[in-house]
């Protein structure tokens, strides 16, 4: 093994190169990982402008999978050689929240690829504790698993009831995993609206939903009254997964009596909402988020390798780091639906 590796090293906004920066060592709680894939998302565009909680320099790549390459003296259960992902979230554990067992409320949360070294090199570590093995996923579905197990807390947050009928709105990689959740777990009707296009294709072949609306990306109100005529109570639960200001403002109006609106987009700083208190209060509608997860990825794993979510396809295009602004560029086109990047 060389003494360095190559990796994306960020000196601040929109400040990059990639650099050989010496192979990090492990501690006796850690493991070395050998990277062979990492997906991106939409938030590495907010850290790549600087934004959520991101500190320099770093190396971004929270969606790692990989082959264990070393393993510290205190580790039982993993050994070199084992396929793996890795859980990017590090807790304190003693703030306020944690110790009342609300970790991902955590006060001094810490995370690979925002505040910690990431996946978008050839090598990284992590505690033990936050690695987990894998067996029949390709590297490109167990990319996956970091963004279902956001949709997995999603789902707690939810706690969907039985016959339940919904809407999700976006068909972002984990719309659409949320979207198969719901099927699995209590939803009698999962209904997809999104732009036209690669996405909602996608989710098509996937069989994630029950019914598609595809919106026209210009002039999409035809479409939103035909989802009202439809369905003219609404929807027990309508999934905000677009991270758009104005459909996160119109959502609240697909929301029946004593539904359930989920926040499950990543919105600006500046982003605002301006719903009537008195439509919610009156009609009873239940708004709540679901931010990142904690402690998620055994079923995350579990639910990919069961093949009971499915995600084959998901991850239409892959770089090399040594293209990364290409791969950023991929994330905000119109024709790519999951990137992922390689060492090499």
């Amino acid at each position: 093994m060389s003494d360095t590796m190559n990796t994306v090293y960020y000196t601040g906004p929109r400040q990059f190169d990639v650099r050989a920066v010496p192979i990090p060592q492990i501690q006796e709680h850690q493991v070395l990982v050998k990277v062979s894939c990492c997906g991106i998302c939409g938030s590495d565009s907010h850290f790549h402008e600087g934004g959520f909680l991101v500190t320099f320099p770093f190396t971004p790549g929270h969606e790692v999978v990989g082959v264990i390459a070393q393993v510290g003296t205190q580790i039982k259960h993993l050994k070199q050689g084992d396929r793996c992902v890795a859980d990017p979230t590090v807790f304190c554990g003693i703030c306020f929240f944690c110790q009342r067992g609300q970790s991902h409320l955590c006060e001094a949360v810490s995370g690979h690829g925002v505040t910690l070294p990431g996946g978008c090199a050839e090598y990284v570590t992590y505690d033990a504790k936050n690695v987990y093995k894998i067996q029949n996923l390709t590297d490109e579905e167990a990319a996956l698993v970091e963004p279902t197990s956001c949709a997995i807390h999603g789902m707690d947050q939810l706690n969907t009831p039985a016959g339940a009928e919904v809407l999700v709105v976006g068909a972002g990689p984990t719309g659409l995993v949320l979207a198969q959740l719901l099927k699995l777990n209590g939803a009698i009707k999962v209904v997809i609206a999104a732009n036209k296009g690669i996405k909602t294709q996608k989710a098509r072949e996937l069989n994630a939903g029950d019914d598609y609306i595809e919106l026209d990306r210009e002039h999409p109100g035809p479409q939103w009254e035909q989802i009202k005529k439809e369905y003219p109570y609404g929807f027990d639960v309508v999934v905000e997964a677009t991270g758009s200001e104005k459909i996160v403002n119109d959502s609240i109006n697909y929301v029946r009596k004593g539904g359930t609106l989920l926040l499950y987009g990543l919105y600006g700083a500046d982003a605002m909402v301006h719903w009537s208190p008195a439509k919610v209060f009156l009609n009873e509608i239940k708004i709540i988020t679901s931010f990142a997860q904690s402690r998620c990825f055994s079923r995350a794993v579990a639910y990919l390798e069961s093949g009971k979510v499915r995600v084959k396809g998901m991850v239409t295009d892959i770089f090399t780091i040594d293209d990364y602004q290409k791969a950023l560029e991929k994330i905000n086109s119109r024709d790519a639906l999951k990137v992922a990047v390689k060492p090499s």
